[in-house]
């Protein structure tokens, strides 16, 4: 894109969808602008209330719209609820347009399961134009393709129109996308390799003319790692092997009927996959009654990745060896096989197993491709140490899951493809650790953690010194304090308070059984819907106009704490109780070693345990500073907050005040509510 650009002016933003830009704004538009103009990246720990996606959206626009190639740009979001906000934004650039920019057509889109209100998870078909007139169906998709471009549309309006119609709301999305200049999807559209081969192309979209917008980017390297982890047990591979016996019986009527070139090769392929895969059946049953006679308590343990590698070489000189078959005649198209290269054979056409999985989100996969997907991890990364196998006793059967350690070995070629991308988070800090941890190329790569436009008056810290979650020092006596703590917090404040924990168990413990005085509480649950966070919102909008309080209660990393937009400054304060490290584990140490050896031992421990931990409680930390208007006080109920360790981990820019007991927490929170108001 270099060279192609034409600058419209340092000093004016075009597509900026505020008439006043905010602080700070202004430098992150012009940094992403021109990180983008030489196909950089640019990382933005963004505190809230900069207006980052509008400074990103805004950047974006400028250099696509000035591009000859114009690449379109995607705007991957991990959760649905933020998909609004960008349509928004959107809606508010176009009313600002200057009659010499045309409007800008955005597409959103979600899972499948999620737009098609029957949907056929077996065969991959919707029922959404079951009834309607199939002469009338191509004028009618036209009508709904339209409708999308015309003006930027929520996904559900879009759905209810497509609906009205009795059109496919997600198939017709798939076709309008390729006109778009904002696609708006998850971040599997890009990080998850089978949706991304499947979709992209299908929209009319390639990675190469590509500007991607990752919105909360700090969830994206675990994002990565989760779409890699796949799990084998003896039942998965023999659902495997009958699911191969089902692909195989269609490939024999398909024969029959119709012999072609490829058809009685493909038929080898598979009966030759599918016998090796029956062999493997057994093997791994055998393998697995080896791993539970390793261990005599429930504790989870590594495995050799050249031992599983081994058992499937086995499977296949075993067959090999009973049939005198030493190898497979392969046509052009196919993977050439050879003893050295016959996992990825195995992989290939395990693969090939033709189930439909196209939905982003919500796809089911075979377990054929589970196996496969497997191999290949074994295959590009089973000799180095970015790949780790964990045996867990627990179950019936037991399990071994694989897991990716270096999301950066996936992210760090795709955004390398891209023309230019811009990575943003309130909690993208630091940015050097994230550009690490997914390999963005250095040179290409800028970073900037930009300041708080809010006052330190306007969104104090305190830290009550008195109180942890440290295992050794947990008792009832403990968390009394805390329960003082939170009552002393509601007594002095106003407006509702919400309070974050590092788990449910703690949750429970804490704050089950106990009520506050003056507030009423509502606990969230593991099994809320979308439509349940709504509810709360609204319900926390509704009380406050009635002159009610909630106490809000919910654990750091699930949905209450993140991704929600707790707009009209309905929250007053957050509590923070403890530090969510992760649990010791097998996988945990393996990471810290990984990181360890590739980035320094000095940032084994910060990378892989403090940091990703107190941004969790930055994130929760956000929630009621939704505007440049709102105000809160933020309470941590840990003295580790004010250690060293965990110290350095937070913005330098963010002050902490200090309460020894909670009578001093009443009185802090006191002087606060009184002299700082909401602006209206």
């Amino acid at each position: 894109m270099a060279g192609n650009y034409v600058d419209g002016g340092s000093g004016s933003f075009p597509f900026l969808a505020h008439e006043f830009p905010r602080p700070g704004q202004i430098d992150m538009i012009r940094e992403c602008r021109s990180s983008l103009k030489s196909n950089g990246h640019h990382l933005a720990a963004a505190p809230t209330g900069i207006g980052k996606t509008a400074a990103s959206i805004a950047a974006a626009l400028e250099i696509a719209m000035n591009s000859s190639i114009k690449p379109h740009i995607l705007f991957l979001t991990g959760r649905q609820s933020q998909h609004k906000i960008v349509i928004d934004t959107v809606k508010k650039i176009n009313s600002r347009l200057s009659a010499q920019h045309r409007r800008v057509k955005v597409v959103d889109i979600i899972g499948r399961e999620s737009m098609c209100e029957v949907l056929d998870i077996q065969s991959g078909r919707c029922l959404c134009e079951e009834g309607s007139s199939e002469s009338a169906r191509p004028r009618l998709k036209e009508d709904v393709r339209n409708f999308i471009l015309e003006s930027p549309r929520h996904v559900f309006e879009t759905v209810e129109k497509a609906k009205t119609f009795g059109i496919c709301a997600w198939q017709t999305c798939r076709n309008a996308a390729k006109d778009c200049d904002i696609l708006v999807c998850d971040y599997n559209h890009v990080f998850a390799e089978q949706v991304r081969e499947s979709s992209l192309p299908a929209m009319g979209i390639s990675l190469q003319n590509t500007i991607l917008i990752v919105d909360e980017a700090h969830n994206l390297p675990d994002r990565i790692r989760m779409s890699m982890e796949r799990v084998i047990t003896p039942t998965i591979v023999r659902n495997a092997v009958f699911e191969l016996e089902e692909y195989m019986g269609e490939i024999e009527k398909i024969t029959m009927k119709n012999s072609t070139n490829s058809s009685p090769h493909l038929l080898a392929e598979v009966d030759w996959c599918l016998e090796v895969m029956k062999l493997f059946r057994t093997k791994i049953s055998d393998y697995f009654k080896t791993l539970h006679d390793k261990i005599s308590d429930e504790e989870e343990f590594l495995i050799e990745i050249d031992e599983f590698s081994r058992i499937l070489h086995l499977a296949c000189d075993e067959y090999e060896g009973a049939t005198g078959q030493l190898k497979l005649e392969a046509d052009s198209k196919a993977i050439p096989y050879t003893p050295h290269n016959r996992l990825e054979k195995l992989q290939h056409t395990l693969s090939l197993v033709d189930v439909d999985t196209e939905d982003e989100e919500d796809s089911t996969e075979p377990f054929a491709h589970r196996i496969a997907h497997i191999i290949d991890s074994i295959v590009r990364y089973g000799q180095t140490t970015a790949l780790c196998m964990v045996f867990s006793p627990k179950g019936k059967e037991g399990k071994i899951t694989t897991h990716l350690l270096d999301p950066g070995v996936l992210s760090g070629p795709l955004f390398a493809k891209t023309a230019g991308s811009i990575l943003m988070s309130g909690t993208l800090y630091p940015p050097s650790m994230y550009a690490d941890i997914l390999a963005l190329p250095k040179s290409l790569t800028t970073k900037t953690s930009y300041v708080s436009p809010f006052a330190g008056e306007r969104r104090p810290v305190l830290i009550a010194r008195d109180v942890t979650t440290k295992y050794n020092q947990r008792s009832k006596v403990m968390w009394e304090k805390m329960r003082a703590h939170i009552q002393a917090l509601i007594d002095g404040s106003e407006d509702h308070v919400a309070v974050f924990c590092p788990s449910y168990r703690l949750m429970e413990e804490i704050l089950g059984d106990q009520s506050f005085i003056g507030v009423t509480k509502i606990t969230e649950s593991r099994d809320w819907s979308k439509d349940d966070i709504d509810r709360v919102v609204t319900k926390l909008k509704n009380e406050r106009r009635i002159g009610k309080r909630i106490l809000l209660c919910g654990v750091f990393g699930a949905r209450l704490s993140e991704g929600i937009d707790y707009n009209e400054g309905v929250l007053g304060s957050v509590v923070c109780i403890g530090i969510p490290n992760p649990p010791p584990s097998v996988l945990s140490d393996s990471l810290k070693k990984y990181i360890g050896d590739k980035f320094g031992q000095q940032n084994a421990w910060r990378y892989t345990v403090t940091q990703p931990a107190i941004n969790s409680i930055l994130q929760a930390m956000g929630r009621p500073i939704r505007s440049i208007e709102d105000r809160a006080l933020i309470l941590l109920l840990d003295n580790r907050n004010d250690h060293r360790t965990y110290r350095e981990c937070y913005p330098t820019a963010m002050k902490m005040n200090t309460s020894n007991e909670p009578a001093s927490t009443k009185s802090f929170a006191t002087r606060f509510f009184r002299r700082v108001k909401r602006l209206s």
